[in-house]
């Protein structure tokens, strides 16, 4: 046996030959990539929502003689929607306490508040689309609306997707309780809301504060 190979003896088979690809990695702790790959992914995301911003940043005062963010957006309404997507922040943050005692039942009961804080946020939205469509003010009508409309609307498709995780989830545990591969999903969606959260922030501040102050 080579002094690489005794150095790491996991690697070899039972004739000293190396294992290029081991079927266990003892150094890595279960669900290791899975958390990492979440990781990857949720930077890729801050990317997408990154250029976004930087899209609403050039053209987001291009009105083209159309109506400005202070003839369209509802402040109150918006501050409504805002809290309540950091609401469903906060009662997901007490699924996961739930979920650290292995309180089942509590759990669900968290998960299910915080959905319907979701798709409140989500009614609110469709709600502030449908009402600016119908005063004329489309995606194609100005620079402003076009980036408005992306930007917005990436968001909230996100939390459409984070519902349909959510109540997936909720199936999952149902089905087979909070098993360790389980634990980590809801760990990802935790890190997924929050970030829509944190998102919704830049969206709120940038977007309707900042335009109603042009």
């Amino acid at each position: 046996m080579s002094h690489a190979s005794s150095l790491n003896h996991d690697y070899v088979d039972e004739a000293g030959r190396p294992i290029y690809h081991p079927v266990e990695e003892p150094h890595h702790p279960e669900g290791h990539s899975t958390m990492l790959g979440f990781w990857m992914y949720l930077m890729s995301d801050c990317l997408i929502f990154a250029m976004l911003f930087a899209v609403y940043a050039v053209i987001g005062g291009n009105y083209a003689a159309g109506p400005a963010p202070k003839d369209l957006f509802d402040l109150p309404l918006v501050a409504l929607n805002t809290s309540m997507l950091l609401l469903s922040s906060i009662t997901y943050g007490f699924a996961m306490l739930a979920m650290v005692k292995n309180r089942t039942a509590q759990m669900q009961i968290w998960l299910a508040i915080t959905g319907v804080f979701g798709l409140c946020f989500l009614g609110i939205e469709l709600y502030e689309f449908a009402h600016m469509i119908h005063l004329g003010a489309t995606p194609q009508r100005s620079g402003f609306l076009s980036a408005f409309f992306i930007l917005v609307g990436t968001h909230g498709l996100h939390v459409t997707f984070g519902c349909i995780w959510l109540v997936t989830l909720m199936i999952q545990v149902w089905q087979k309780g909070l098993i360790p591969a389980n634990k980590r999903r809801l760990m990802c969606l935790s890190l997924f809301w929050h970030f829509l959260d944190v998102i919704w922030i830049g969206v709120f501040t940038f977007v309707y504060l900042f335009g109603m102050l042009r």
